[in-house]
């Protein structure tokens, strides 16, 4: 299994549409074949750190969510309502 963590620090200002987003591209990502897990969290310090973690069955899977209408769609809109890019780190089961 491969998991993503993907960061966004986000303005208070945004926060209302990017938790609406994030959670549309939750629930697109869980129906997608090769999904195992996909969360999105808050950071309990700072309002603004929201966090996509994400599990995913092998590379081809994280590749056809990559190319997938609704990421394609969303990531972009929450790209424009965050201070920054995201910062976004794969990872390998050892």
């Amino acid at each position: 299994m491969i998991t993503i963590i993907a960061t966004f620090a986000v303005p208070e200002a945004n926060r209302e549409r990017f938790v609406e987003l994030g959670r549309r591209l939750v629930a697109g990502s869980l129906a997608e074949v090769g999904n195992v897990s996909y969360q999105f969290v808050v950071s309990r310090e700072d309002a603004g750190a929201f966090a996509f973690v994400e599990g995913w069955a092998d590379a081809a899977a994280i590749d056809a969510h990559n190319a997938s209408e609704h990421f394609t769609t969303l990531i972009p809109r929450l790209v424009e309502l965050s201070d920054e890019a995201p910062v976004i780190t794969q990872y390998e089961e050892v």
